[in-house]
């Protein structure tokens, strides 16, 4: 995305969803652009902010203040965006949600110690603060480097129940892995949760798909800790993951080389609703043990999982389709994704452009806006809902 892109729909008058980007590369005038794109002549509920890592936060922050006048905000670092006029890096996009048929309230907990359970049951308290109308979802952002992000579906569910849907994504640092930030009012946090509660007089949908297909004979997982994996059918999982994809040397033995080898090459957990994928994160050379986002149960079965851009592609239709079952025909207002950084490995640059082409087709003109995440979160029923290398999108009726 090279130019600006901004996108606002209000059908009916009263719900308006507005989106604004840009890749200006002064922070502070690309947050004014965004935002002042986004807000058009709408008067929005809420912000949703999603920025590149690279800038400078502060500056940023000062450009959404400034545009945003007192508008409720949430957001968080990214590693890469999204809109309709397709997929940026080091930008800012900005979506706007407003009007009379919406009801928001947004939340935030702070991550003590490793207790993302318990920050993301505070931030989840707002959904008891919006009124009861047709549709209502928790949207959750959260830093992606700060544990198992499976404790912060917990504590969200924990916190609102088995009848409030859950969807969002974990903030990036462009595949640095060393600090993500995130947005709450006018302030710019680390280590948070972060949380906003739709309710809509019209239906919300949420889609779900990865493209990923399990090759070879499942494995048990005969010994893991939490996100740690160390042996898979008893012998050193570490060991079966480099033999099972016939790793070259260097990734044997260089932890740079081998995050970029398990950047595409994911675990796949047995569920009864499918396979359910694990990023593998980095390993431990000296444990022989791997490490992913979020737990792997010991006593599961997992795969080795394979896809290629035609399979991703196709996860994409499917995705945006389930999304917009529920609205029965009618047109989105808006759409806002959440798509895995490891998936744009597979796609590679052209794959990445072909794909939020087919998100934009499918939203019919609606403003679309997202971010590539460190993990996914869409749970719809059951307490578990956190994903990797995984597209989820939410489309407002």
């Amino acid at each position: 995305m090279t130019e600006p892109e901004t996108a606002i729909r209000q059908v009916p008058v009263d719900r308006s969803i507005g989106v604004g980007s840009s890749v200006l590369a002064d922070a502070r005038s690309a947050a004014l652009q965004a935002t002042e794109q986004a807000i058009g002549p709408l008067e929005p509920k809420l912000l949703v902010v999603l920025a590149s890592s690279r800038i400078d936060q502060e500056a940023l922050l000062g450009g959404i203040r400034e545009a945003a006048r007192g508008v409720p905000m949430i957001g968080c670092t990214t590693s890469g965006e999204i809109s309709g006029g397709g997929p940026a890096h080091s930008g800012v996009v900005v979506m706007a949600i407003g009007g009379d048929g919406f009801s928001i309230a947004t939340g935030i907990g702070e991550i003590e110690g490793d207790d993302l359970r318990g920050a993301a049951a505070r931030a989840a308290r707002c959904a008891s603060e919006v009124e009861d109308r047709e549709s209502k979802v928790l949207l959750l952002l959260s830093d992606g480097l700060a544990g198992d992000q499976q404790e912060v579906v917990r504590g969200a569910y924990q916190q609102v129940g088995a009848t409030l849907p859950l969807v969002g994504g974990c903030a990036g640092d462009d595949m640095e892995m060393e600090q993500t930030f995130q947005y709450f009012g006018d302030r710019v946090v680390r280590r948070s949760v972060v949380a906003a509660a739709i309710s809509s007089d019209a239906p919300i949908g949420i889609g779900v798909n990865h493209g990923w297909q399990p090759v070879g004979v499942p494995m048990v997982v005969t010994e893991s800790e939490g996100v740690v994996v160390h042996r898979l059918d008893d012998k050193p999982a570490l060991d079966v993951y480099l033999d099972r994809f016939d790793a070259p040397a260097d990734v044997r033995s260089d932890p740079a080389a081998f995050t970029r080898f398990a950047e595409t090459r994911p675990l796949g957990l047995s569920r009864r609703s499918g396979d359910e994928i694990r990023f593998v994160a980095t390993a431990n050379f000296e444990q022989r043990s791997i490490q992913c986002f979020a737990e792997v149960p010991q006593g599961g079965t997992c795969s080795i999982m394979n896809g290629d851009a035609e399979s991703i592609l196709q996860a994409t239709e499917d995705a945006c389709g389930e999304a917009l079952a529920p609205l029965d025909g009618s047109e989105p207002t808006g759409m806002l994704v959440f798509d895995c950084i490891a998936r744009k490995g597979v796609l590679g640059d052209e794959g990445i452009e072909r794909e939020v082409g087919r998100i934009s087709s499918h939203s019919r003109g609606a403003p679309v806006a997202g971010f590539y995440t460190y993990g996914e979160i869409a749970r719809v029923s059951g307490a578990t809902g956190f994903h990797n290398q995984t597209l989820v999108v939410l489309a407002l009726g």
